[in-house]
């Protein structure tokens, strides 16, 4: 039987014996192997999208502008066929196709009244129609507002009362007033005539700057302009 110390001395010696072998340098190398791992992964992830990613759309083929057509149009007493798409406006087609180039674009949408033109004798802004919407019409721009030997009254009247300064809003001015004038002989009523449903009494200068409210002159000519209206009406009268 052995000694109750010899036993004793065992058991402490298996206390004390570790239960892992694992040393510094395996868990160093078991790290870096996990570390290596990841990597790998995070680097075949971009690849694996790329494959399952669905193939890049053809790109879009650019629109085709539409045929050019024949316009016809009769511009200061001549016929005109000009071969325009169905897109330009009336402004461009005499600008830019007809040779016309005193019809003038100022703002390009309606608000200025630099172009100004007469159509079938009612002046548009021609920036704000298309050409093929006028097939066959009469048209008159600034160029044909002047007789074979002598400018129109509206012209001449401009000119004594000194109406423009730049001169780019002139063309449409002129063809305003011209348009004025024949509105109120024809006995349409403004905004500022007292009683609408009957012709308006006379030609004021409030009834000329309410009629002529279209067209802006960026020079701040408007009272020469009244008065080249009241010079004009007076004349024809």
């Amino acid at each position: 039987m052995e000694p109750p110390n010899a036993m004793s001395q065992d058991r402490s010696d298996d206390a004390a014996t570790p239960a892992s072998t694992t040393t510094p340098s395996d868990t160093s190398r078991r790290r870096f192997l996990q570390s290596a791992a990841a990597a790998a992964a995070l680097g075949a992830t971009p690849h694996l999208h790329a494959q399952n990613a669905p193939a890049a759309a053809e790109p879009a083929a650019p629109p085709q502008p539409a045929p050019a057509q024949p316009v016809h149009l009769q511009i200061n007493g001549r016929e005109h066929v000009l071969h325009i798409e169905p897109r330009v406006t009336l402004l461009d087609a005499l600008h830019d196709y007809a040779g016309l180039t005193g019809t003038k674009k100022g703002c390009d949408r309606g608000q200025c009244g630099a172009c100004t033109v007469l159509v079938e004798g009612r002046r548009i802004n021609s920036c704000l129609t298309l050409a093929v919407m006028h097939e066959g019409e009469r048209i008159t721009t600034v160029e044909g507002l002047a007789g074979p030997a002598a400018l129109s009254p509206v012209q001449r009247a401009f000119i004594a009362n000194d109406a423009f300064q730049c001169g780019f809003c002139t063309p449409g001015q002129l063809c305003s007033a011209t348009a004025c004038l024949t509105e109120f002989a024809a006995g349409t009523a403004s905004a500022v005539t007292a009683d609408v449903r009957t012709r308006p009494a006379q030609l004021t200068d409030a009834e000329i700057r309410e009629r002529m409210s279209g067209n802006l002159c960026r020079c701040g000519a408007y009272a020469n302009i009244v008065a080249a209206l009241r010079d004009a009406h007076a004349a024809s009268a």
